[in-house]
């Protein structure tokens, strides 16, 4: 737990987005709509006591709904819990560093991002006799 911020305020807002990442991860991936205390644990490192807290702070402040001891994302989660994976992979589907310069279309048209990666791959050399 290292990576965990050591005030409470950053704390708070660190596992917001932790939580709200994994259920969000956790629908998508069809491996349920719904979590508890322990199945949060199996994916983030976080004591099972502090959990709870964070799962109740979430569910006052509307980004998951409560069933017993079962949580689900609400609209408003299901939206946030995307936008925080989205921003965690943003990095991962642009193009690499200097593969096309930062006005390139590739970044926002998946058929100019096929384009450029057809134009970046390398070209085949006609093979000779021997080799």
């Amino acid at each position: 737990m290292s990576s965990v911020p050591k005030s409470e305020a950053l704390r708070a807002v660190y596992w917001h987005s932790e939580i709200l990442r994994v259920m969000y991860w956790l629908r998508g991936e069809g491996l349920g709509d719904l979590v508890d205390v322990p199945m949060v644990g199996c994916y983030v490192d976080i004591a099972a006591g502090e959990c709870q807290t964070r799962l109740s702070e979430l569910e006052s402040g509307g980004w998951v709904v409560r069933d017993g001891d079962w949580f689900a994302l609400s609209t408003h989660g299901l939206a946030e819990g995307e936008a925080e994976y989205a921003t965690v992979f943003a990095d991962l589907a642009r193009p690499a560093h200097g593969s096309c310069s930062d006005e390139c279309w590739c970044g926002i048209s998946s058929a100019e991002e096929l384009a450029c990666g057809a134009q970046r791959a390398p070209s085949t050399l006609p093979r000779g006799p021997g080799r």
